[in-house]
């Protein structure tokens, strides 16, 4: 993780997201010396999203308290994916 104090990261702020979106570099914000904020690719949020998403289904299936779920056919009925 790179660390930029917060007046120098003005001038560079472009450059800096773009390193972040682009690069998957987290860049950490300073202010006297301490972390204020992040700045992260939305894919890195998207995929700790993800993963939250599947250890929390994981741990219900674990602990038997899953609600029933809705069959495939009815999922595309819903969706208007039935074939004609």
């Amino acid at each position: 993780m790179t660390e930029i104090a917060i007046s120098a990261a003005r001038s560079q702020l472009g450059d800096l997201v773009r390193r972040a979106a682009h690069g998957r570099e987290t860049i950490a914000l300073t202010d006297h010396g301490h972390v204020a904020a992040l700045l992260v690719s939305p894919q890195v949020i998207e995929d700790l999203e993800d993963a939250l998403a599947v250890a929390d289904y994981q741990r219900r299936k674990a602990e038997g308290t899953l609600e029933p779920g809705i069959p495939m056919a009815e999922v595309r009925r819903r969706l208007g994916l039935e074939q004609q």
